[in-house]
């Protein structure tokens, strides 16, 4: 039987004259902005979802069940009877045994139980005394990996597990800021002062060695100049977390990216990967947090180099598809291009004036799969793991409908309430983050045991 014209593909039979009938007129410039208004209030208007009355951002309560399973462990019967016989600890709200608790008294009850409770438990996680925080960069040239998603949860992850968090947003589309419900009114409030202080600082120095030799200084324009004054705690904000600090983005943050070669050319001898790290380094920043969650535009750009050079430990999202393995495949060889190429130019200049060589090195490297769907994707998974083998994790993070949900009402699914769900979802949708943080956990504390010997092998070395 032939087809008939109403079998035809849509593509077929198009009348031109119609379409061009359906045309508006020729899009000029000022229809950008009016886009971008619309969807600036349209941003607000969802960003808000689920916030208080007030426009704030708040964390919610978590139930008894969810305190004993999931963050302190402690039978709940013998809970109940713990704050029965301590009055002076948090009791919760509600009525009888279904008590609802802050993530403060939470806070409260882990010190609590770790200084009463059974010995051999782990009530506050590990972290080694008089060692920096732990920084970790999620980075990845492809948007749409679940980057921001799984930078967020790890946030929120660590958090729960009782560490203090500092997440710093480097991607100027600012969906992590939104997520933390930070506000940011324009680039003075992101990581770009920090940028420009840094090379400030080594316009000064080198200023210094010109004035010397009886040269003329390079000039410090008002930005710089102003940039002097800033200091990254400032920059740093609280968030509706109480232990998640939030150092936020916005679209002007971008113009960090054509603003730091230009520094780069009048300075050459600026080393511009080490901004970041020096500002978290000099002001002791790192010694005032455990975990430093650096989150990255989609791009090897100036501020994702900044933040892979900052990093002790590098996390690649990718989904199990053959686009995403490739990209991330070609991902890898740009950062083998890139920081080799810095060591080489570096070194060389390092070896002429007789300075000690620079290395780049981190602690460890993961690739881990998102969005995963195993009655689809397992076959090829499997070969991204065997292509990739030990910079995989072994865990991959399943799309469930509790992600989704949570993702509308811009939340991490550690804020959603359990009882939007039946507890079996809730309890699968919590998986896919929690075995990811248990890995990465690993991996943390790992490498700061590990950091822990040297630093006693050397002190007993020098002793």
């Amino acid at each position: 039987m032939s087809a008939g014209k109403d079998d035809l593909p849509p593509y077929f039979n198009i009348d031109p004259a119609k379409a061009a009938a359906k045309l508006s007129d020729p899009i000029d410039t000022a229809r950008f902005a009016k886009a971008a208004s619309f969807a600036a209030r349209g941003r607000e208007d969802l960003a808000k979802r689920g916030y208080a009355p007030d426009g704030r951002k708040r964390l919610r309560m978590f139930s008894t069940w969810e305190v004993c399973r999931y963050l302190i462990p402690v039978a709940p019967g013998h809970f109940r009877r713990v704050l029965k016989k301590n009055e002076d600890l948090p009791q919760g709200v509600g009525d009888g045994n279904s008590k609802w608790f802050s993530l403060e008294d939470v806070l409260r009850l882990r010190d609590h139980f770790a200084q009463e409770g059974a010995s051999g438990r782990e009530y506050r996680p590990w972290r080694p005394e008089g060692l920096p925080a732990k920084t970790i960069a999620v980075a990845n040239f492809k948007g749409g990996v679940g980057k921001t998603s799984t930078a967020a949860h790890l946030a929120m992850s660590a958090a729960l597990d009782g560490y203090k968090v500092l997440v710093i947003d480097l991607d100027s589309q600012g969906s992590m800021t939104s997520i933390m419900g930070g506000t940011v009114p324009d680039e003075w409030s992101t990581a770009f002062p920090l940028l420009a202080k840094d090379y400030a600082l080594a316009l000064q120095e080198e200023n210094t060695v010109r004035e010397a030799a009886g040269r003329p200084p390079l000039p410090l324009d008002e930005t710089l100049t102003e940039a002097l004054e800033v200091s990254s705690r400032n920059l740093i904000q609280k968030t509706h977390w109480p232990n998640i600090d939030l150092l936020g983005a916005q679209l002007n943050l971008y113009w960090a990216e054509f603003q730091v070669p230009v520094w780069r050319m009048n300075l050459r001898s600026w080393p511009l990967w080490d901004a970041l790290t020096n500002a978290l380094t000099n002001e002791r920043v790192i010694d005032d947090y455990d975990i430093i969650i650096l989150d990255t535009p989609p791009a090897l750009g100036y501020l994702t180099i900044n933040a892979l050079s900052a990093a002790d430990i590098l996390l690649v999202p990718l989904g199990a598809s053959f686009l995403e393995f490739d990209s991330t495949g070609r991902f890898f060889d740009m950062l083998y291009s890139t920081f080799a190429s810095v060591e080489e130019g570096e070194n060389a200049a390092r070896r002429r004036n007789g300075q000690p060589e620079i290395k780049f090195e981190w602690d460890a490297v993961r690739a881990i799969v998102t969005r995963f769907d195993a009655g689809q994707q397992t076959d090829l998974a499997n070969v991204i793991q065997a292509y990739f083998g030990d910079f995989m994790t072994t865990y991959r993070q399943e799309v469930t409908a509790m992600v989704g949900q949570a993702g509308e009402q811009v939340n991490g699914i550690y804020e959603a309430d359990y009882r939007e769900f039946n507890r079996d979802t809730y309890v699968r949708g919590r998986e896919t983050f929690d075995r990811t943080w248990a890995e990465v956990k690993e991996l943390v504390l790992g490498t700061w045991w590990r950091d822990q010997q040297m630093a006693q092998a050397e002190e007993k070395a020098d002793g």
